[in-house]
């Protein structure tokens, strides 16, 4: 036996035993609902993965049948992810791929998303007459025709009517951005206003839903002056765009704007998500032509070192990078419904399958929720800056090392940036690993603050106070290891906002009077918020 053959030797011995382990328990399973006493509690010989409740109603317990169906399927959706770990891989990589794979027919194929494996889909037929398929099938119609699935009552939200309601108006926009200050609400504010950059994956007011949960209006009510960055939706026209015309008609061109209107040189900058990595390139860009422009910087689960990048980056490599330059790599679009299908893939249990059985199903209409309505709300990409962004930052994770990487003409070295910041991640983020959005603090020149927050990727960052939910954690040791830090970490209950907001003061540059008006002589308000480019859809 040579040693380039053990592992496929070893992995097979490995799934003939699961094998065998997983024929015992279907033999159990047989034998336990064979014997099953009428009208007794069916045994539960196989547990659902925590949070899961596709086969929480009674109905599933009720019947023999599908009961059986409901075990026999986890059992079966256990050993499939057992023997996909066990299976021969040439890497790591190809073996996480090979798991997300399984994971992705697993959710698939549950009982729960077929007509004739559901007993709630029949009990919900015979309690109506038929009406529940009838509904069913009209909104299957309907989402056919939009093309996505619906996850919320579309119908209760309007952008600038009860979400995006926030006071201000735009001061300056070119054909990216259409750059929004907010009114102020409070007497006096701080010197240095707040520039927030959204992700240019999805539209801004994720940060200014309803006044509740806005962290817009709660920036206003600490005593900023904010300003918001609201990207174009590109259409085919804006196809060419790269990653530096992102830079220069976005942050770059915000950072002079705002500082024209507050009478400053330096402000306090905030990205969230891509919004993140953008920002601090653009600062990095900046830095490089000698203008400092950042007082503080506070990143929002944010990538800067592409390491780890999750089940993402299981859909990244090269061959998939070189389609995307041939393709739309000099012009083009990656399309909203693409980008949109692939998040909500990474968590098909929470935003696919659940829609399938509610819609078509039952024929439901999902109650109204703000921040799926979001969700949905999706955008396009430009092809060049898509293809550049997966190329030199997924795949080559080029941003983390000094002077690889030219932007706008410059090399960008982050460790150059020497303001203080303010970092946010979410503990179940399955977009930027925790882990990952930590190693910024080792990217970066400054002094860093690093915050862990309970949650994921959006609901996470999107946490008032007054709701006093979830928790986070806090460490000020600067330890090299993730995992370190956090063993060391505290837990906080309720939002992280009040700890970044006092974190921002520190960085204020004293105190003056708010203006009621605004803009400035150069750049006078064209439209009230939200404005119209948040207002395109794809």
């Amino acid at each position: 036996m040579t040693q380039s053959s053990l592992p496929p030797l070893i992995a097979s011995d490995a799934l003939l035993a699961l094998q065998r382990e997983w024929q015992a328990k279907h033999a159990e399973l047989w034998r336990a609902m064979l014997f099953r006493a009428k009208d007794a509690p069916a045994p539960t010989l196989v547990e659902p993965p925590p949070n899961d409740r596709r086969f929480a109603h009674p109905s599933w317990g009720e019947s023999p049948l599908f009961d059986y169906l409901r075990q026999a399927y986890l059992l079966n959706a256990q050993y499939l992810m057992k023997m996909a770990s066990a299976a021969p891989a040439p890497n790591e990589k190809a073996k996480k791929r090979l798991e997300f794979a399984t994971r992705q027919l697993i959710d698939a194929i549950a009982p729960s998303n077929f007509a004739a494996t559901n007993p709630e889909f029949i009990a919900k037929a015979l309690a109506t007459q038929g009406e529940s398929i009838r509904q069913g099938i009209q909104n299957l119609i309907a989402d056919l025709a939009k093309g996505r699935i619906t996850m919320s009552d579309e119908s209760a939200f309007e952008v600038g009517r009860n979400l995006a309601v926030t006071p201000g108006a735009v001061v300056f926009e070119n054909a990216l951005i259409q750059l929004i200050q907010y009114a102020p609400l409070t007497e006096e504010v701080a010197k240095r206003p707040l520039l927030i950059v959204p992700p240019c994956i999805n539209k801004f007011y994720i940060l200014d839903l309803q006044p509740e949960n806005s962290f817009v209006r709660y920036a206003l009510t600490q005593g900023h002056t904010v300003f918001m960055i609201s990207w174009r939706n590109p259409n085919a026209e804006l196809g060419h765009l790269t990653w530096d015309d992102y830079l220069e008609q976005g942050p770059l061109a915000a950072f002079d704007v705002v500082r024209e209107i507050a009478k400053t040189d330096q402000i306090n900058a905030l990205g969230f998500c891509v919004g993140g990595t953008l920002l601090a390139s653009a600062l990095a860009v900046a830095k490089a032509r000698g203008d400092d422009v950042a007082a503080s910087l506070t990143l929002l689960t944010t990538f800067l070192d592409f390491s780890d990048t999750g089940e993402i980056g299981l859909l990244v490599d090269e061959e998939t990078v070189a389609a995307r330059e041939a393709t739309i790599g000099k012009g083009g679009l990656l399309t909203a419904k693409e980008l949109s299908a692939t998040f909500s893939m990474l968590r098909a249990n929470d935003l696919i399958w659940p829609y399938v059985v509610g819609n078509y199903l039952k024929g439901e209409t999902p109650p109204a929720f703000d921040l799926l309505y979001w969700n949905a709300d999706s955008t396009n990409l430009p092809g060049p800056f898509s293809a550049w962004y997966l190329r030199h930052l997924y795949l080559e994770n080029s941003l983390r090392t000094p002077n690889k990487l030219a932007m706008c003409g410059v090399r960008v070295d982050l460790s150059r940036l020497q303001a203080p910041a303010f970092i946010l991640a979410t503990r179940e983020d399955h977009i930027v690993p925790w882990r990952s959005a930590y190693l910024s603090r080792h990217v970066l020149g400054g002094n860093t603050t690093f915050v862990l927050g309970a949650s994921g990727h959006i609901a996470g960052v999107i946490n008032p106070p007054a709701k006093n939910k979830r928790s986070h954690w806090i460490n000020e040791a600067m330890e090299n290891d993730a995992d370190a830090w956090l063993a060391g970490a505290q837990e906080i209950p309720g939002s992280w906002w009040p700890r970044w907001s006092a974190w921002l003061a520190q960085h204020a540059g004293g105190k003056t009077r708010a203006r009621t008006r605004l803009g400035a002589k150069k750049y006078p308000p064209s439209e009230p918020a939200p404005g119209r480019y948040v207002k395109e859809r794809a």
